[in-house]
């Protein structure tokens, strides 16, 4: 069925320039007040917030580059929408914005409403030596859309996609969509709601990122199990590159060869512009249940969230909180971890499978919270905390702290050497570094084979050492992570932050692979330079 549904609806409110979300949203007044005596009691007094710099005050230079006339009517070369693209929300990205030191900006946003105008801009990158980054919702935490590029280009552009705003087609027998790559998630969402249809793929970023971006970076959604990235979720993709148009057929499956989609699904905008795919979508859940358990210590919740994953019960929830991350998120009072498990289904009812949840938990120690009426609840507590934790997040990076997420995978039989080393090595290293500070940790995603550990790190930081400090902490981090086997990312892909850690775990002839297939697609190497390999 033709859609022809438009995914980027007009609003009144402005996102920031240089951080999460909405402006109108950010944490201010008593919030911030509270938020700053919070953080006092373990990290010192923050003095007062900073303010970030307007686009008009950055002081950006002159573009180097002029757009052809027949791109003139789609480039900008504003100060504020060169700003707003110069960056996306990693932690040097948004205190290099609030310090008002953009050391690289793009010359210029090119905004293309069709594929046409995607090879048009390609075109002119190619030929004059041009960077060309990729850019969707802006919502990358690894320097992902960072146009640092070097010096070895004649300017630096972001394509923005956000013009292929549509979802073009609803295939209600197939249970599929075709949707182009600039729909952010709220569109598709309103897009499938009418059929009864949801994609099922719900980001902490989902609000503000796009399908392309999913694609390009590999997407975790929130659910904890069974299709948990969007890899599994693509029929078929289409992608413009500096050589031409690269589209995949759309089947249910298929063994012929290597997987083209899979060339394309992480590529990261290095290989080629995701342009539109065709989604699996499924029919919208009508029943739901779900429960909080607590766990004495960690690596007992651990085992009971390992049983739950090799159970074949696949929760859509699965979540173990560590006990210092449920008190900060007032979802508990510090004595106990906290397991979030929740089922459903668009096709029958779920208690069965929550009552045998439960039963696993209790058998692995766990004692579940009684029932309450509503949301006012220890898991209810942690999901608000979860929500608005992004503009938390620049909040404190406003105050001049350091706070930051990293994840990795590892597989069972690994996990509490991992847990316990890369624990062990972060604390360490905030105490070395910082003086004082927090490392919290949480489990996101549960597989039959492992699980997908994500730790927060809280830290003191001395005035204008913000970046320098999370540079020491980040690679102590990592170092820890690749020693224990994790991968150095499950889901927030590898940008220009992860790059010395994929590198060495990426294997020699993989990487001559991606090179060769690098220098089919886009001989001038002009597409995001510097993400996932090198020149």
């Amino acid at each position: 069925m033709d859609g022809g549904l438009r995914g980027a609806a007009a609003v009144s409110r402005r996102r920031s320039w240089w951080g999460w979300g909405w402006e109108d949203a950010a944490v201010a007044g008593a919030e911030l007040e509270r938020l700053a005596g919070l953080l006092g009691g373990f990290l010192g007094d923050p003095g007062r917030p900073r303010e970030a710099p307007e686009p008009a005050d950055l002081g950006l230079p002159t573009p180097r580059v002029q757009p052809p006339g027949a791109l003139a009517a789609i480039a900008d070369a504003s100060d504020a929408g060169r700003a707003a693209h110069s960056h996306g929300l990693s932690f040097p990205d948004i205190v290099a914005a609030l310090e008002g030191d953009l050391d690289a900006p793009c010359d210029l946003v090119l905004r293309p409403r069709d594929e046409a105008g995607v090879t048009a801009v390609l075109d002119w990158c190619s030929t004059d030596g041009i960077a060309a980054v990729p850019f969707g919702g802006g919502t990358s935490v690894v320097g992902g859309v960072t146009p640092r590029v070097g010096d070895a280009y004649a300017g630096a552009v972001s394509l923005d996609v956000g013009g292929l705003d549509r979802v073009l087609e609803v295939d209600i027998a197939s249970r599929a969509a075709r949707v182009q790559a600039g729909v952010l998630g709220p569109a598709l969402e309103d897009a499938l709601r009418p059929h009864g249809l949801t994609f099922r793929h719900l980001p902490q970023s989902y609000e503000f990122s796009s399908v392309g971006g999913w694609l390009a970076t590999r997407s975790a959604g929130h659910h904890s199990t069974l299709h948990t990235h969007v890899d599994d979720r693509v029929e078929g993709m289409r992608a413009i590159t500096p050589r031409g148009t690269l589209e995949t057929r759309r089947l249910p499956a298929s063994g012929a060869g290597p997987s083209p989609d899979r060339l394309l699904l992480g590529s990261e905008g290095a290989l080629g512009v995701i342009t539109e795919a065709w989604l699996r979508v499924v029919a919208r859940p009508g029943f739901r249940a779900s429960a909080a358990v607590r766990f004495a210590d960690f690596t007992g919740g651990a085992r009971a969230t390992r049983a739950l994953g090799q159970s074949g019960l696949l929760p859509a929830t699965c979540r173990l909180i560590d006990a210092t991350e449920a008190l900060i998120n007032n979802a508990g009072d510090g004595s106990a971890c906290l397991l979030l498990l929740g089922f459903e289904s668009a096709d029958h009812r779920v208690e069965a499978d929550l009552r045998r949840g439960l039963e696993l938990c209790v058998d692995h120690g766990g004692v579940p919270d009684p029932p309450r009426e509503g949301r006012d609840d220890a898991a209810g507590s942690w999901r608000s905390a979860f929500i608005r934790l992004p503009y938390v997040r620049d909040a404190i990076l406003r105050l001049g702290h350091i706070v930051d997420t990293f994840e990795t995978a590892i597989t069972w039989d690994r996990f509490e050497e991992l847990w316990g080393t890369v624990m062990e090595r972060t604390r360490a290293a905030v105490t070395d570094v910082c003086g004082a500070g927090l490392v919290t940790c949480r489990l996101t995603h549960v597989y039959p084979d492992g699980c997908a550990p994500y730790f927060t790190l809280f830290a003191r930081s001395r005035h204008g050492a913000q970046r320098a400090q999370w540079a020491e902490l980040k690679a102590a981090a990592s170092e820890a992570i690749l020693a224990a086997g994790g991968t150095i990312t499950h889901h927030h892909a590898v940008g220009r932050d992860h790059r010395p850690w994929y590198d060495r775990q990426r294997p020699p002839l993989a990487a001559e692979a991606l090179a060769a297939a690098k220098r089919a697609l886009d001989p001038a190497w002009i597409l995001n330079p510097g993400v996932l390999l090198d020149r």
